[in-house]
């Protein structure tokens, strides 16, 4: 069964796209070998995630555009996000493009992308967010060795801007087992991991038990 919404289900990936709307676990993969990063992907979505994100620091943008096509091909139930490059997005087919300081504002990349890309942001508690953007990352809603330097915003911050925007808000940063908890709490549904399950010797049943704490929650 294909759960993804095509072109033609909806007027844009960008506009009202429901399967965004309904997701709640957004799994990012590690810098790893491309195998590693295709096994991880394929048992995330078996374990439930509701978005993949492609995001490798260390490839060269070839080999990355090689590894996000293989990707697209077995990534059918979640929705498929490239980090950083809108361009390896469109040419792989991805259904979105997640953009950070460094990359493409989110306008320019609406105007090269027009609504054939989702496109998801960064924020804090009290940054700004973009009107071009149709997902957010908020964090670090804990320590995290993956930005040491990055202040801690806490569940509450996450919960603060999820309050205040009108898209989904999916918290980032230090986030596992341990601590889901704490920001369900406070009302947050959505998260975003990558050591939680990337690191996990099992990533599948990692990330089943994640979802079932956003599910039960």
């Amino acid at each position: 069964m294909r759960l993804r919404p095509s072109a033609a289900d909806l007027p844009g990936q960008a506009a009202g796209n429901p399967q965004l709307a309904a997701a709640r676990l957004y799994v990012i993969t590690p810098d790893a070998s491309a195998d590693r990063v295709v096994d991880i992907a394929v048992a995330a979505q078996r374990g439930g995630a509701d978005v993949i994100q492609l995001r490798h620091k260390a490839l060269a943008r070839g080999e990355l555009l090689e590894l996000a096509r293989t990707l697209r091909g077995l990534i059918t139930q979640a929705l498929f996000i490239v980090n950083d490059h809108a361009d390896i997005a469109l040419l792989s087919g991805a259904d979105g493009v997640h953009l950070g300081p460094d990359d493409l504002s989110p306008r320019s990349a609406r105007k090269v992308a027009g609504d054939r890309l989702l496109i998801g942001v960064s924020a804090s508690a009290a940054g700004a967010v973009p009107p071009e953007a149709d997902y957010v990352g908020c964090g670090p809603a804990f320590a995290t060795p993956l930005k040491p330097h990055k202040g801690v915003i806490g569940p509450a911050g996450v919960a603060a801007l999820t309050s205040r925007i009108g898209v989904p808000v999916f918290a980032i940063g230090g986030i596992d087992e341990t601590n889901v908890g704490q920001l369900t709490a406070l009302g947050v549904r959505r998260i975003c991991v990558i050591r939680a399950v990337g690191d996990a010797a099992d990533p599948e049943q990692a990330t089943r038990r994640l979802r079932a704490m956003l599910d039960s929650a």
